[in-house]
């Protein structure tokens, strides 16, 4: 009598209750939930058309549309794998990224049909080009078009919970990106746990201020329609317009990383006036300041929760659930409690913070460990990358990479990050990425990138170099160079000239000393 756990299910329920709801707003276009899964069955049929088959990968670079919406499930009920890609990321990142996950067919937005266009030569593997919105494009399929000569009848294979559901590719902390690979009970598991500790209903309204392709939109692409509410999709994020839209439909949730609270908090007085009180707003992706929580609950009065996850765990292992003795505190001290990581979700798993010798930490809210954890959520490991996967989880534990401690009650805090990955706007950077890439400038002998508080970003990538003997190089110099050949937000914000970096006896830079912000290092 058992059904396989699979965000499938949550489409066959509403579908069946709430058909007649609104599902869907993208601009001045509005579906139903009937015919915006009428159009996901019309895309798996002409997908299953052009040759996809279960277990064929189908890449996705698009913004926040409804297109990107209907993917995480026309594509998962073929059997086939999701993999939804940063679009901000350079034409180099996607050649590697459709290349190693052994994409089939590759849909993809008008503002980047140029990017893909450059490289289609390497792209061998591909045998379908979907433009998702570039209607008169000669050389690729139209997806709209496609949609519309479709069947709405077409072959279900069989699935199991334990089947690959999407690879998203995160930087890790190389300058090759990793394909996590979530399985549809990975993301079952998170979407209930999500709606356990953040209840939906058909009242809520939903606006996408999270990239979908981020870790699955936190897999509020299935959360949402679970809870048969409505999806209001942004394709780009701008202050004002989302209080316009807040106001308009009557938003009631939506999820933002800390430089984007930042931004909302920090919008005019005119552009917040009239937006509803109460709305649930859910941020990741880095450390939030109590402040700026402080700032959005008291000027908004909306309700700030913190998750904390990574993409290897699909991606909620904790979540700052409030306990019934924090709302008698004074609103400093309960946005501090705010800005932890908090406790496990019931449907994650365990999570410890151990020290080296793998022994839990005292909850003393100083002895810090690293975080780790092991249940329903996590990966089934990278994309055929078998050693960094046994590196990450060999021992039957995930390991984080992220050093935190345990307060008395049980609520965990990072206090840094064990890799040297710096998390900018809830975007991943690679400092050895943006480090080789520096390396290749004629003037630069050593260079270390890091991140240093940003008021606006959380964190932004700050470059310390060391120039070769009789070069020099202006911070702009360097930062068109790194503009031209990196995503622009992992371009460094600030450029510190040095006369040598700090390192161990063994050679190793020593990257703690300059996150402690621009070193008294006798520049050159």
């Amino acid at each position: 009598m058992e059904v396989p756990l699979t965000p499938l299910e949550f489409m066959r329920r509403t579908r069946r209750l709430h058909a007649h709801r609104e599902a869907v707003i993208d601009g001045s276009q509005r579906w139903t939930y009937g015919e915006f899964f009428a159009r996901c069955d019309r895309w798996s049929s002409a997908l299953q058309r052009l040759g996809v088959v279960q277990g064929d990968r189908v890449a996705y670079i698009s913004p926040n549309t409804h297109a990107q919406l209907e993917s995480f499930y026309a594509v998962p009920q073929l059997g086939a794998v999701l993999v939804p890609l940063n679009f901000r990321l350079t034409a180099d990142d996607f050649r590697y990224m459709i290349q190693h996950s052994g994409a089939k067919v590759v849909c993809v937005a008008h503002e980047y049909l140029e990017a893909i266009d450059s490289i289609r030569r390497d792209l061998t593997g591909v045998t379908q080009f979907v433009a998702l919105d570039g209607a008169g494009r000669f050389d690729w399929l139209p997806y709209e078009t496609l949609i519309a000569n479709a069947s709405p009848d077409f072959t279900r294979p069989a699935i199991g919970e334990n089947d690959l559901l999407t690879i998203n590719y995160t930087s890790g902390t190389t300058s090759r990106p990793k394909g996590v690979m979530i399985t549809h009970r990975n993301a079952w598991m998170n979407s209930v746990g999500m709606l356990a500790h953040t209840p939906m209903t058909p009242a809520d309204t939903y606006l996408w201020t999270l990239p979908m392709f981020h870790a699955n939109g936190w897999t509020f692409t299935w959360t949402v329609t679970a809870a048969g509410a409505r999806h209001v999709c942004l394709p780009k994020f701008d202050a004002a317009t989302v209080f316009r839209l807040a106001r308009e439909e009557q938003v009631t949730r939506l999820c933002a990383a800390p430089t984007v609270l930042i931004m909302l908090a920090s919008a005019p007085a005119e552009v917040q006036h009239g937006t509803p009180r109460g709305v649930g707003v859910m941020t990741a992706g880095a450390p939030p300041a109590a402040v700026t929580i402080e700032r959005i609950e008291d000027e908004l009065g909306w309700v700030i929760t913190q998750i904390y996850g990574l993409t290897e765990t699909a991606p909620a292992i904790s979540i700052c659930e409030p306990l019934p003795e924090h709302a008698s505190l004074p609103a400093g001290a309960r946005a501090r409690i705010k800005a932890r990581q908090g406790v496990e979700l019931i449907t994650s798993g365990e999570l410890r913070v151990v020290d080296e010798q793998g022994r839990e930490v005292p909850a003393d809210g100083t002895t810090a460990g690293e975080i780790v954890a092991r249940g329903n959520v996590i990966m089934a490991g990278y994309y055929n990358d078998p050693d960094a996967t046994a590196q990450c989880m060999g021992d039957g534990w995930f390991h984080t990479g992220d050093a935190a401690v345990v307060h008395p009650d049980g609520y965990v805090q990072i206090t840094d990050r064990l890799k040297d990955v710096i998390i900018s706007g809830g975007e991943n950077i690679s400092s050895v990425e943006v480090e080789a890439m520096l390396l290749r400038h004629d003037a630069i002998q050593e260079a270390a990138v890091v991140g240093l508080p940003s008021e606006k970003w959380g964190e932004s990538p700050h470059a310390f170099v060391v120039f070769k003997s009789g070069h020099t190089a202006s911070p702009e110099v360097l930062r068109e160079f790194c503009r031209a050949n990196l995503a622009h937000f992992k371009v460094p914000h600030g450029f510190t000239p040095v006369a040598e970096l700090p390192k161990t006896a063994t050679g190793k830079i020593q990257k703690f000393v300059l996150r402690k912000g621009r070193p008294n290092l006798s520049a050159q």
